[in-house]
């Protein structure tokens, strides 16, 4: 069936290949957030779980999927190799770092007081999607420049890894989609609404896909620091926001759990696979 899959994209222009991958990774997320039309509530520990699940796949996939061939496919040796890698990884993270400071946002298990950003008056459910959409860019990103090196003709780019990757966000924006719908439907927000917020965090991914795609198209050599860009953006994810929402309550070992086997998912799918 992957051989399938892979056959697939291989007909598709690459740019289209990343859109349709990108919007693959938002149904799951819908998907992931129309559980709130079966429950009402959800265990806070399996809701530490999944994020922590969550994290671990991004991990996993900014290693395995973005900085490894990042670095395989630049010129020169030793610390020379490393160089668009480390650039582009700082580059990432602070690119998330000043979206974080002016972006106004709250993360799932925090308090409103606690709201990150420039201060605003938009209500609590807004700033929490704001919150998921942030996390939501890298992801997306990560994805189309993969594809993006793929119509640039680069070797160390493949089908199979971008769809890979795609299908690694895929699996950990389900849990990702509970945890955006449930605890704003334990708020008081209707099914529906909770439903709609779940899925519009993810909406993103397939603008930051196709972007990325043809960024990395055009632009060819912006291709070691487009995939490390995306994992530092994604790291700074993991540790400013996945890590921290996961440490509010008890079952933080649950939620190291969680994160440990999303890495193994992830880590098998892109080693086994790819």
């Amino acid at each position: 069936m992957f051989n399938s899959i892979i056959e697939f994209f291989k007909g598709l222009d690459p740019v289209v290949g990343a859109l349709i991958a990108t919007t693959f990774t938002w149904v799951v997320t819908a998907l992931g957030a129309s559980v709130v039309f079966f429950f009402k509530t959800m265990k806070r520990s399996v809701l530490d779980g999944m994020l922590g699940f969550t994290g671990g796949v991004m991990v996993a996939a900014s290693f395995w999927s973005l900085l490894a061939p990042a670095i395989e496919m630049s010129e020169g040796e030793g610390f020379e190799k490393t160089i668009p890698a480390v650039v582009g990884f700082g580059l990432g993270a602070l690119f998330l770092f000043v979206l974080d400071k002016f972006l106004p946002h709250l993360h799932i298990n925090f308090k409103p007081s606690e709201k990150e950003g420039v201060e605003t008056k938009l209500h609590k459910t807004t700033l929490l999607v704001l919150a998921i959409t942030l996390h939501n860019i890298p992801e997306g990103l990560a994805v189309g420049v993969l594809f993006g090196g793929v119509a640039a003709g680069i070797p160390e780019a493949s089908i199979a890894g971008a769809v890979i990757l795609a299908i690694g966000i895929g699996i950990q924006n389900f849990p990702e989609g509970i945890a955006v719908s449930m605890p704003l439907r334990r708020q008081g927000v209707s099914r529906k609404k909770s439903f709609w917020y779940g899925q519009l965090s993810a909406i993103v991914e397939p603008v930051a896909g196709v972007t990325g795609a043809l960024a990395v198209s055009f632009f060819t050599p912006i291709l070691p620091y487009a995939l490390a860009f995306a994992a530092g953006a994604m790291i700074f994810v993991v540790v400013e926001e996945v890590i921290p929402e996961t440490q509010q309550d008890k079952y933080t070992d649950i939620a190291t759990l969680g994160f440990m086997g999303g890495f193994m998912v992830m880590m098998t799918l892109d080693v086994a696979l790819g």
